[in-house]
């Protein structure tokens, strides 16, 4: 199956950190730091990992980003985004999802190794300093649902950052799927992401890799 998926091409993998300072950006990549406050996984990347992310959705991100600085004065800060299907194995293997096996169950929180947009670096995971979405980032709660009945300034926020990245990704005519059950999270929809082969950290350059250097 995977032989006739397309290959992304490493120089359409790029980082975010060149773009913080010259767009309203911050990258925070929470599993390459075990003691984040956010990390409830561990070790998951290597401590220099980079967010990385396909081009198309980073085009999208920074387009959104300078669209609610403008109108909200909000900086974005990127979590996550490239998962490789070793990042994903390694975490599926740590012992709070062994603890917690609905985790990986429809609708689940988190995919299988080579499965969905992270290991193709076509989903990215977003907060914004400084407002409220009702729960953390990576919380694993009814709560963190888009639809759940939080405040109305909560919902307001939600909904705002949810409209700016699906009107950006409008502009490149590609399409945008919110994730239903986790306010934070952006990706391109099945239809169009099983297009592509997931990709390993051998697949990738040296410095683009997330588990090993």
């Amino acid at each position: 199956m995977r032989e006739k998926m397309k290959k992304i091409p490493v120089e359409d993998i790029v980082a975010f950190a060149p773009f913080c300072g010259i767009y309203p950006i911050k990258v925070d990549p929470v599993y390459a730091n075990a003691d984040h406050p956010e990390n409830h996984f561990g070790q998951i990347y290597h401590k220099q990992a980079q967010i990385w992310g396909h081009r198309d959705l980073v085009n999208i991100v920074l387009l959104a980003a300078q669209r609610l600085n403008d109108a909200q004065g909000w900086t974005l800060v990127i979590k996550d985004c490239l998962r490789t299907v070793e990042a994903q194995a390694r975490m599926i293997d740590t012992p709070i999802v062994k603890a917690n096996p609905h985790w990986i169950e429809e609708p689940r929180f988190l995919s299988g190794p080579g499965q969905g947009g992270h290991p193709r670096g076509m989903a990215v995971d977003l907060d914004v300093e400084g407002v409220d979405f009702g729960t953390a980032f990576d919380h694993f709660g009814p709560e963190s649902h888009r639809l759940y009945e939080l405040s109305e300034e909560v919902r307001h926020n939600r909904q705002i950052l949810e409209e700016a990245m699906v009107k950006a990704a409008s502009n490149f005519n590609l399409p945008m799927l919110p994730l239903p059950q986790e306010w934070w999270d952006f990706r391109f929809p099945a239809s169009y992401t099983n297009e592509y082969a997931p990709i390993s950290d051998d697949d990738l350059l040296p410095q683009q890799r997330m588990t090993k250097t």
